[in-house]
C-alpha cells in the first residue's frame, strides 16, 4: 500500500485565522450573561470588536508547540489553554479601553471603530475596563471553565493558580501598569514631574513592562496550562521576551510610517504627544535593525528546547506586519 502524505500545513495567515475563530467564540462565552444590559453592551463592544488577537493566538500557538513536542493532540492542548488565552485578551482589552481615555492617550479610534469612551462616555468606559480585568481572573480560576465546551478537561488547579500569578504580575505595577506610568511621566503627563529623555536602556525597560510583560505572560501561560516542564517554560519566556520587544519596536515604526486605515487607530499619535519611541531615539532604519536582532534571539531561544510549531514564523511575521 502506498503511504499517503499528510496534508500540507496551512500558511501562517490561515493558521492564525483558525486560532482567532476559537478565541472569538471563547471570548463571547467569557462575557457573563447575567450582567446589567448597559455594562454588558459596553464590555462586549470593547472585547468583541476584532483586532489582531496576537496575545491569545500566541497562547494557543504555544499550546500547539508543546503538544507537538509531547506527541499529544493539539485540540486537547488548545482547550486547556483557551481560558488563559481569553483571560489575557480581556486584560489587554481593558488596558486599551483605559489607555484611550482623555486622561491617558485621549484617542477616539481603536481597531477601526470609535473608542469605548467616545461611544459610552468616560465613566462607563472605566467600568467596562474594570469589569474586563476582574472577569479575566474569574475565567482563569473557575473549573469547569465557561469558555470551553461542556465535558472538556480544564487545566489542573495548580496550573490555573500558577497562570493567575503570572498574569497578575504581568498586568500589575511591576508590569503593564508600571510601564504605562513610566510612559506617562516620560511624555510629561504626570503633574509636577519632569523626566529626563530616556536612553536605550530606559526605553527598553518601559516597553518590557508596558507591552512585553503581557506578551510574555500570554506565551508562558500557554505552556503552563498544557503541563510543560520548567525548561520549556523558560525557553518560551525567553522567546516571548524578545518577541514582545520586537513587536513594540515595529509598533513604534508603524506609528511613523503607517496610516490610520491600516492601523485601525490614530497614526502619528506618539510623536504628536511627545512619547519616547525607538524611531525618535534611533531613527526608523536602526529601529528595524534592532527588531531583527530581537527576532533572531527569539528563534535561538526556541532552539534551546527544540520547540517547533509556528512560533518562529510568528516572530518573523512581527517584522513584516503592517497593522
Amino acid at each position: 500500500m502506498i503511504p499517503v502524505a499528510p496534508p500540507p500545513a496551512p500558511d501562517l495567515a490561515t493558521y492564525l485565522g483558525e486560532l482567532r475563530a476559537v478565541i472569538e467564540a471563547g471570548l463571547a462565552r467569557a462575557c457573563p450573561p447575567d450582567a446589567p444590559p448597559l455594562i454588558d453592551e459596553a464590555v462586549r463592544y470593547a472585547v468583541l470588536n476584532g483586532g489582531k488577537r496576537l496575545r491569545p493566538c500566541l497562547t494557543l500557538a504555544v499550546a500547539d508547540a508543546v503538544a507537538d513536542a509531547a506527541r499529544a493532540r493539539r485540540v486537547d492542548a488548545r482547550w486547556r489553554a483557551l481560558p488563559c488565552a481569553c483571560a489575557v485578551e480581556m486584560v489587554h482589552t481593558y488596558s486599551l479601553v483605559h489607555d484611550d481615555l482623555p486622561a491617558m492617550d485621549n484617542d477616539d479610534l481603536r481597531r477601526g471603530r470609535a473608542t469605548a469612551h467616545v461611544v459610552y462616555g468616560d465613566g462607563l468606559a472605566v467600568l467596562a475596563g474594570d469589569g474586563l480585568l476582574t472577569e479575566a481572573f474569574g475565567v482563569l480560576a473557575e473549573s469547569p471553565s465557561r469558555v470551553v465546551p461542556d465535558g472538556v478537561a480544564a487545566a489542573g488547579a495548580d496550573e490555573r493558580l500558577r497562570a493567575i500569578a503570572v498574569l497578575a504580575a504581568a498586568a500589575g505595577v511591576v508590569g503593564m501598569v508600571g510601564g504605562q506610568a513610566i510612559d506617562l511621566a516620560a511624555a510629561g503627563r504626570v503633574r509636577d514631574r519632569i523626566e529626563p529623555v530616556p536612553d536605550r536602556a530606559a526605553l527598553e525597560n518601559m516597553h518590557a513592562r508596558k507591552t512585553g510583560a503581557l506578551i510574555r505572560a500570554a506565551a508562558t501561560m500557554g505552556a503552563i496550562a498544557t503541563g510543560a516542564d520548567d525548561v520549556v517554560i523558560g525557553a518560551i519566556d525567553a522567546y516571548a521576551r524578545e518577541l514582545g520587544l520586537a513587536f513594540q519596536i515595529i509598533d513604534d515604526v508603524l506609528d511613523v510610517e503607517g496610516s490610520a486605515a491600516d492601523l485601525g487607530k490614530t497614526a502619528g499619535k506618539d510623536a504628536a504627544s511627545g512619547k519616547p519611541t525607538y524611531p525618535a531615539l534611533f531613527g526608523v532604519d536602526v529601529s528595524r535593525r534592532l527588531a531583527i536582532e530581537c527576532v533572531a534571539r527569539a528563534h535561538a531561544a526556541l532552539a534551546t528546547a527544540n520547540l517547533r510549531g509556528r512560533l518562529a514564523e510568528i516572530a518573523t511575521w512581527s517584522l513584516a506586519r503592517q497593522t
